[in-house]
């Protein structure tokens, strides 16, 4: 770690400490803190569909939908509700390490990822855990903390651990500074407010880009999945109804599809694959497919440069050139990234009440 930046960081944020400004923000933090830790274990398998859509429409994890209620919606269609809340009370409550309670959470439930368990385990219990998210990412990048995740199959439950010792130890050097708060939501806040700005001014000399490329099969297939479930996601937050494995026409299905409904006139449907290792021939054959579709206006591969390169000599004369589009998966991620930021911005205006 950068201690002379992390001094100076530390310098400037307790210069803050007694402003209005600070007081607001740590009273927000205070209150989410509060209202996690009334939830006992017996309290949250108790919870109801109801009580569960509070529970998770509070969290900052949230603040990039406009409809919260959609998202808790598709949490409790892909999950059976019952083993939710149990898993949901072993990863806070139970006493097996940190890191098999992550990762055997993330395993079994679908929808819920590592901005949204860490931030709710800091709540439970700021002692020990920080959250952990793509601000987490960039400041403990500009810190000189090496080895940050960069793909989503890379925050496991180890590298959470580890992430949890670091905060720890930026959390002493609070304390001993003279901070007034200085537990693990308290380095967040810090984090935040006074590393973030820094970080994103300084982010072509952030380590984050440096992570080595998926080189094992499962690392690969981890890789696909998430490309998949950002398209998905860029998707619902463009407003299409955004899906993922799709049967677009006999014989094929798809990786990802946006759609929009044209009135009653019917709908335009965009069709993604993803490519991330291996044989081309299955994606060229799908995309092929998939024109034969009437509705469907445009097909997309995604992939790296290097097989978009080899995609598109390869898929000459077999797709039609004219409805062929290329997306390197480096720019998908990049995208996911900048609109979950600017929805972030726009939902704290709240300028649709949330029973729109």
């Amino acid at each position: 770690m950068n201690v002379q930046k992390l001094s100076a960081a530390i310098s400037s944020f307790l210069k803050k400490q007694n402003s209005v400004y600070y007081e607001e923000h740590w009273t927000e933090r205070r209150e989410r803190r509060n209202y996690y830790q009334s939830f006992t274990k017996a309290k949250l398998l108790a919870m109801t569909e109801e009580d569960f859509f509070e529970y998770i429409s509070k969290l900052w994890s949230m603040l990039i939908w406009g409809n919260k209620k959609y998202v808790v919606d598709k949490l409790l269609v892909d999950n059976d509700f019952n083993l939710l809340k149990k898993q949901l009370a072993e990863l806070l409550y139970g006493t097996v390490p940190i890191e098999k309670r992550w990762d055997t959470f993330l395993k079994s439930v679908k929808g819920m990822g590592p901005a949204t368990i860490s931030e709710l385990l800091t709540y439970a219990n700021p002692q020990e855990y920080v959250i952990f998210n793509k601000t987490t990412i960039l400041c403990f990048g500009y810190l000189g903390i090496p080895d940050m995740p960069k793909y989503n199959y890379q925050y496991t439950g180890k590298k959470y651990k580890e992430v949890c010792i670091i905060a720890k130890e930026i959390a002493q050097e609070l304390k001993k500074s003279g901070a007034e708060n200085y537990d693990l939501l308290a380095v967040d806040y810090f984090l935040w407010d006074e590393v973030l700005p820094l970080a994103e001014k300084k982010s072509a000399e952030i380590p984050v880009s440096e992570s080595k490329k998926p080189t094992t099969v499962s690392d690969s297939k981890s890789l696909h999945d998430e490309i998949k479930e950002k398209l998905v996601a860029i998707g619902e937050l463009l407003g299409f109804d955004s899906r993922a494995e799709v049967k677009i026409t006999a014989g094929a299905v798809v990786d990802a599809i946006w759609e929009a409904k044209i009135g009653n006139m019917g709908k335009a449907i965009y069709v993604f694959e993803v490519q991330s290792k291996g044989s081309i021939d299955s994606l060229i054959l799908n995309l092929r497919k998939a024109q034969s579709n009437a509705a469907v206006q445009a097909v997309v591969a995604v992939a790296d440069e290097e097989q978009l390169a080899k995609i598109i000599r390869e898929s000459a004369g077999v797709i039609d050139e004219k409805s062929l589009r290329t997306w390197d998966s480096e720019d998908v991620l990049a995208v996911y990234d900048s609109l979950v930021r600017a929805h972030e911005s726009i939902n704290k205006l709240a300028l649709v009440p949330e029973s729109f």
